[in-house]
């Protein structure tokens, strides 16, 4: 497949309003699942599209909605918006431009799944985004599209904004819902699943901003044309955002299983100053790296990545240019796990201080040969070993630099310094 580069639509500076979502045709979805569906067949609709989770797992968002058991008499939904990934910042983009399509496609997930109240819980640190939401959520309250009786269907939905504290371990679905009841936003054990026992110990989905919107297209036009795009195993269209040290940074739609390098080359305009592509962060900083080479004939589906031991993640690439030192990208990297780590887990909370310190002590000019081994082990030890995916994800990206890249720690531990002197994201903390 050739696959194709897509323009969401026309970016005004009005397209988040409601009269400019509705010229382009939305709330139709919503529309025809309320007045020709029942809610099983909206479900049935989302399981036929094949579309898959696009905040990181790729789980199968039908299949997903039918853990819920049917006679749970009270079901929330909860729309995750804390993008808090490194390198991730599409569905921020959905929220500034079209807000209404995550408000109708929030609309059409509840409705399949009998849902009165749904929450979209927003990352503390979005301030542009949570102004748009709250605004269309108004606009949307005041057309009749949100609250009671939602176009004069009988169907009743509300929808509460709720701001987090900007914790990145809340991207997790059982801390966001820990944080919603206004509990520590710390994961929770599994199982219980949250469709099982979630909010308020209530049957409860929660579903990405990209993922809901895509249901809008979905129930529009109908599975078929969903899937007429993409692969047979994962159809559709993605977002992607990308950044790092790419001529054309952005936010791009893409045929899922369109050319790696044609997007990088053609359509991001190659790397900036005409540098060479040293490896590129396919999803977010907690996917393994992949080299200029190893992405050669790669295209951009779930399949294609996997083979070559990666993931595409959150949709959040980071091309990263030659003369980019790769101890000192880990350093950042190990910097913000240690931060962020909420510290629940003894191998998380030990095992994430314990690589900074190393790391650190690297950069500072104090490194053994020994280090890199011990680093090696300690994200072994967090693999599988705690109560969320933070401890595996330090560990992959720890994992998959040192893997590629040891000569350049090697480098730092004898010399003292970075191989690429004059580079001044390179130097030696202070």
């Amino acid at each position: 497949m050739n696959g194709t580069v897509f323009m969401t639509f026309p970016v005004t500076a009005t397209s988040h309003s409601l009269a400019d979502y509705r010229a382009r045709g939305g709330y139709a979805g919503l529309e025809k699942a309320l007045r020709e569906y029942t809610p099983a067949q909206v479900g049935e609709r989302a399981k036929a599209s094949g579309l898959q989770g696009r905040g990181g797992a790729g789980f199968m968002t039908g299949l997903k909605w039918e853990f819920v058991s049917k006679e749970a008499p009270v079901v929330y939904l909860c729309c995750n918006i804390d993008e808090g990934e490194p390198g991730t910042f599409k569905d921020r983009w959905i929220l500034e431009h079209s807000p209404h399509q995550l408000i109708e496609g929030m609309l059409i997930a509840s409705y399949a799944l009998r849902v009165r109240h749904a929450f979209a819980y927003i990352r503390g640190e979005f301030d542009l985004p949570l102004r748009r939401l709250q605004a269309a959520l108004q606009e949307a309250q005041a057309a009749g599209l949100v609250g009671e009786n939602v176009l004069g269907s009988g169907f009743s939905c509300d929808i509460v904004v709720h701001r987090g504290a900007g914790a990145y371990v809340c991207g997790e679905e059982s801390s966001l819902i820990n944080s919603l009841e206004g509990k520590k936003g710390f994961p929770r054990n599994k199982p219980p699943f949250p469709a099982v026992r979630g909010l308020y110990q209530k049957p409860t989905v929660v579903n990405n901003v990209e993922t809901l919107a895509n249901l809008v297209n979905i129930l529009r036009d109908g599975a078929a044309a969903f899937k007429s795009h993409g692969t047979p195993k994962n159809p559709g269209t993605r977002l992607i955002s990308i950044s790092g040290h790419i001529a054309k940074p952005g936010v791009y739609e893409i045929e899922i299983g369109y050319p790696w390098r044609t997007f990088l080359e053609e359509d991001c305009g190659g790397m900036m100053n005409d540098a060479n592509l040293k490896c590129v962060i396919p999803g977010g900083i907690s996917t393994k790296v992949l080299t200029a080479s190893e992405i050669a004939g790669l295209t951009l589906d779930s399949e294609s990545v996997e083979s070559a031991g990666s993931s595409m993640g959150s949709g959040g690439m980071i091309a990263i240019a030659e003369g980019t030192c790769m101890v000192r990208l880990l350093q950042v990297m190990l910097r913000f796990y240690h931060h962020e780590s909420c510290g629940q887990c003894t191998p998380c909370r030990e095992g994430m201080g314990w690589l900074h310190r190393i790391i650190d002590r690297i950069v500072d000019g104090q490194g053994r040969k020994e280090d890199l081994d011990q680093m090696l082990r300690i994200s072994r030890m967090n693999d599988g070993t705690t109560i969320c995916g933070m401890g595996d994800a330090a560990g992959y990206a720890t994992v998959g630099i040192l893997a590629k890249y040891r000569d350049e720690f090697d480098y730092w531990i004898e010399h003292k310094r970075s191989r690429y002197d004059g580079n001044l994201e390179c130097r030696p903390s202070t």
